[in-house]
């Protein structure tokens, strides 16, 4: 009865209020608790005097009378502080001003009662200052009561250092800035208490970080909001280990009390990890989503699920011999996926090799992938739309599946209570964890997902796939009064609406800051990079590449569609120019290993440099190599996404929903690739650089309509010698 005492003060307070309303002198206050899995409910009833819920709400509101009056006083500063506030640089850049007064604009419209928030699509090229040019005068607009909290959400670590730089910025422009941010850190990375396996320990028993939290909670925040100092990880780490709290808790019980929050995408977005404080209720908030172009697919993987069978198996045997209701669900539930293993199998017999990479601009008449007739199964699959090499896809929810996960919930949860101390506890906590985000996934699935099914081996994988993420993503958007979301490739900006949920949000693009006689832009037009023709394609392009970095001596980049094609490549072009050093990048590079390979990238270099690289990948975006570090990058290809049967399911779902299937699964997510990486090149309005096209599909029309204006000087050559002569011109002008 007593195993919650938040729930009883919960329902003490709903009494006082109750009593007082109603001018009741006495009042029963009952809890309620319904089991989903057995339908078993409980209650629990006390019996109270109005005098003591009386007592008992007046108790917590004087002690949270001073942190309330903190927190006004504090807003009634920092409000006074921001109208004072000036742009921390002397003037604006070209194309600066114009993106700050659409994001003014679109805070300033927005209103917190008005139901979805104003939406603003904005396209800012690489040199503009985007993080300033939204942050400014979203603060202003917070100065002037519109917004009460602004969101900086990001893709990646090295953009939110930027949000927190350009805060920097304004602090030390303006000492007398009244201004609390704080940046939300991932609970693995933040975490002062790990387990055996590195994997945090998010237990009371286990974690004298989480033990007592609540009782040093207060202590810790005081002590932070009396500081002057952004909010950062150091800052929480150093100040979790001083009151042994926990230091990614406290960095989301801070927030509430900050006025700017950096973090992932996933606090807005994410179903299982949104910051349910602040979104599930819409508030008076603006959001800023930097590098918008990678939220589409960001979307889709937060709002998808994936369960393995193996999970269970490895489970059954962890927990040991001897009978219980944990191991009669597991071994019912191991058996029920071994026989949907059998009937995939059945479906879909596996190919005698491995499916590879395929042409997609042949796409556009293949429909041989969705036609599979499929086979009977004895397990209850519902019809398959596809059918292949050991993956089924389903329209509708595999319910029999279903319903043995859902059985294993309630069994699951009692075995984790009665045997905290047990060594396989981590084990089965995680496949709780994997349960309920599949089982909470088909909650919300309907006609945007898809269900995939995969036998591999012993193995069967169940994947909720979200396709169009748009509904959601709206949804997340509308828990503010204004949303900005920019980039430097949002083109074409009708994809980035629909896919996102916005179809008539405002959409801008501005010009690029940079004199277009900074950049050489050359297509070799002659070169096709098709998966059928790459073989005879790699002396060309390392002939390409080769004039590329002979031109001067410099740092330069060449990206390809794949790292199957990169090592091609990389191996002709040292074997024929061993005077030009190289360095190929490989798949799975952790942070530490990224900054290594980036670090040979230095300024004034002696020698040339040509780092191989992976579009899309960690070095095709969200690298800021200034000046001279880098002077060239080459792009080998369009981009296009890998051919498989779970990109053909997506291109048939647009094509269904609009005929615009090709291009939403491959074309346009291929050329933001491709575009990403050619601003790598122009950083700073001193910056020159070149930028080598490699395929003869950058001369068709469906393609150069995807260019940016600032493209309009790109030149097509008809071989690697006319390149080495424009080469020499360009670099000629350019000293």
């Amino acid at each position: 009865e007593d195993m919650n005492p938040c729930h009883w003060a919960q329902g003490m307070v709903y009494g006082a209020i109750c009593a007082e309303q109603r001018e009741l002198e006495t009042l029963d206050v009952r809890l309620t608790y319904y089991q989903i899995d057995t339908d078993e409910i409980i209650r629990y009833t006390r019996h109270f005097s109005a005098a003591e819920l009386d007592a008992f709400l007046n108790d917590l509101l004087r002690q949270y009378l001073p942190w309330a009056r903190r927190q006004l006083d504090w807003v009634e500063a920092r409000n006074r502080s921001l109208g004072a506030l000036q742009f921390p640089f002397p003037a604006y850049r070209p194309g600066q001003r114009a993106l700050a007064g659409e994001v003014y604009r679109a805070c300033a419209a927005g209103k917190a009662e008005q139901k979805g928030g104003t939406r603003l699509f904005c396209q800012a090229p690489t040199g503009i200052g985007k993080t300033m040019s939204a942050l400014f005068p979203a603060l202003k607009a917070m100065g002037e009561g519109k917004g009460e909290k602004i969101f900086y959400l990001t893709a990646r670590n090295t953009t939110q250092a930027a949000a927190e730089d350009a805060l920097a910025r304004l602090r030390a422009a303006d000492p007398a800035l009244s201004l609390r941010s704080v940046t939300l850190t991932a609970k693995e990375k933040a975490c002062l208490c790990k387990d055996a396996e590195g994997r945090p320990a998010c237990l009371p028993e286990a974690c004298p970080y989480a033990n007592g939290y609540y009782e040093r909670l207060k202590d810790a925040l005081a002590d932070l909001l009396d500081s002057a100092v952004p909010y950062d990880r150091a800052a929480l780490t150093e100040t979790a280990r001083r009151h042994r709290v926990c230091p990614f808790e406290l960095g989301l019980d801070l927030s509430e009390w900050c006025d700017v929050v950096i973090g992932d995408y996933n606090y807005l977005f994410d179903p299982t990890v949104h910051l349910r404080r602040f979104f599930d209720a819409a508030g008076d908030y603006i959001f800023l989503i930097d590098e918008a172009h990678n939220l589409p697919d960001r979307a889709r993987a937060m709002y998808s699920a994936r369960f393995c069978k193996s999970s269970l198996t490895d489970a059954r045997r962890a927990i040991g011999k001897g009978k219980s209701a944990l191991k009669t669900a597991l071994t019912k539930a191991d058996r029920g996926f071994l026989e949907a293993r059998r009937a995939v199998t059945k479906l879909a017999p596996r190919r005698g090799s491995a499916p590879t990479e395929s042409p997609a601009e042949d796409l556009t008449q293949q429909t041989s992938l969705l036609d599979t007739e499929p086979a009977e199964a004895a397990f209850p699959l519902p019809e398959p739309l596809l059918a292949q090499d050991g993956t089924v896809f389903l329209q509708e929810l595999p319910k029999e599946l279903l319903r043995l996960l859902f059985s294993l919930q309630a069994p699951l949860q009692d075995w984790l209570e009665a045997n905290p101390e047990a060594d396989a506890h981590a084990q089965l906590l995680e496949l709780y964890f994997a349960v309920q985000d599949i089982t909470r996934a088909a909650e919300r699935y309907d006609a945007h997902f898809v269900t995939q099914l995969t036998a591999r081996g012993s193995e069967l994988e169940w994947e909720l796939l979200c396709l169009d993420p748009a509904p959601f993503v709206d949804a997340s958007l509308a828990a503010g009064r204004a949303a900005a979301l920019f980039s430097a490739t949002l083109t074409p900006p009708g994809y980035y609406r629909s896919v996102l949920g916005c179809p008539d949000a405002r959409a801008v693009t501005l010009e690029s800051p940079f004199p277009p006689e900074h950049l050489g832009l050359y297509c070799l037009p002659g070169i096709s990079t098709r998966y059928r023709d790459r073989e005879a394609s790699v002396q060309a392009v390392s002939d390409a590449l080769a004039a590329l970095a002979r031109a001067k001596v410099g740092n330069y980049l060449a990206f390809f569609p794949s790292y199957a094609y990169l090592r091609q490549v990389h191996k002709d072009f040292t074997a024929r120019y061993p005077d030009i050093g190289t360095l190929a990048q490989e798949s799975g590079l952790d942070d530490a290993a990224r900054a290594a390979f980036l670090e040979q990238f230095g300024p004034s270099p002696a020698k040339t440099l040509l780092g191989f690289g992976v579009m899309g990948g960690i070095f095709g975006e969200g690298v800021d190599l200034v000046g001279d570090r880098l002077i060239g990058c080459a792009i080998v290809g369009v981009g296009l996404p890998q051919v498989n049967p779970r990109q053909e399911i997506l291109r048939r779902y647009y094509d269904e929903a609009g005929g615009t299937g090709f291009d939403y699964a491959y074309r346009f997510p291929g050329m933001n690739k491709v575009l990403q990486a050619a601003g790598r090149v122009i950083r700073a309005q001193e910056d020159r650089g070149v930028v080598l096209l490699l395929d003869d599909r950058f001369a068709r029309a469906e393609y150069t309509r995807l260019f940016p204006r600032h493209w309009h000087q790109l030149q097509y050559l008809r071989s690697t010698t006319e390149l080495e002569q424009q080469l020499a011109a360009f670099w000629a002008r350019n000293q």
